[in-house]
Order: C-alpha cells, then sequence, then structure tokens
C-alpha cells in the first residue's frame, strides 16, 4: 500500500485580525488570511509581483492562541495540510474552497510587530493532541 503525502508550509503576512468561533460541541475553531507574495524581472528588466492568499483554519489549542496573539499584518510561518471544503448554498449553487488546516504556527518578523509572547515560538496542534490523549487516558469511561 502507497502512501500520500500533504503538507504546506507559508510563510506571509495576515490579510485580516483572526475570526474565531465554536462549533455546536464547544470546540474553537479560528480562521484568517495569509498573503505570500513573489517578485521576479522579465526578460526585458520588468519588475512582476505576484500575490497568492490563503484561507488558513486552525481549531482547539491553536485555535485559541491564534485568536488571542495574532493580528492584521503579522508576519507568520504556518504549517498544516491541504483541504478541500465543498457544500451547496440554499439556492442549490455548489461551491468549493482550499484551505490550509494548520497544524503548527510561529509568529514572525520584527518583536515589535509581535504585540504578544515571543517571535519565533512555535506552537503545535500536535501539543494539544498529546495532552487531549492524557486526559482521555485519565477517564476511561
Amino acid at each position: 500500500m502507497s502512501r500520500g503525502l500533504n503538507k504546506v508550509m507559508i510563510i506571509g503576512h495576515l490579510g485580516r485580525d483572526p475570526e474565531m468561533r465554536y462549533t455546536p460541541s464547544g470546540r474553537p475553531v479560528t480562521t484568517f488570511t495569509v498573503a505570500t507574495s513573489r517578485s521576479w524581472n522579465t526578460a526585458d528588466g520588468e519588475r512582476h509581483t505576484e500575490t497568492e492568499w490563503f484561507n488558513i483554519v486552525t481549531w482547539g489549542n491553536l485555535a485559541e492562541i491564534c485568536k488571542q496573539y495574532l493580528t492584521k499584518g503579522q508576519q507568520v510561518y504556518i504549517e498544516g495540510r491541504l483541504q478541500t471544503r465543498r457544500w451547496e448554498d440554499k439556492e442549490g449553487v455548489k461551491h468549493s474552497t482550499v484551505e490550509v488546516v494548520a497544524t503548527e504556527m510561529m509568529m514572525l518578523g520584527d518583536r515589535r510587530e509581535a504585540n504578544h509572547g515571543q517571535a519565533g515560538e512555535v506552537v503545535s496542534a500536535e501539543e494539544e493532541i498529546e495532552s487531549q490523549a492524557e486526559s482521555e487516558d485519565e477517564f476511561p469511561f
């Protein structure tokens, strides 16, 4: 059996402040956008810049941390996986969007840009999963 790989790493700037909401079961989910830019020169020396926007989704403890510490314009490193979400609206029109489901986030840039906490601190969703597994072992119902 062959294995697949779905891993994304992005360094960019937040396009808006993170928005947090809760699922019906009470699990936090935070969404925000990150822009990455690349520049190049054409053969005739003309400079071009292209910006790509990514929709980021974070869950659980990482969602709460992103909401608390990230702000529009801040530079971040995001690691996670691509996910395509599909839905149908009230008029029956089908939609789809590609999102990055983040498992790690690192605040980058100048320390003055980081309003709270320390720049360069990695926050991982795996740490949350391990702590949930530990608490589940304590209460095996």
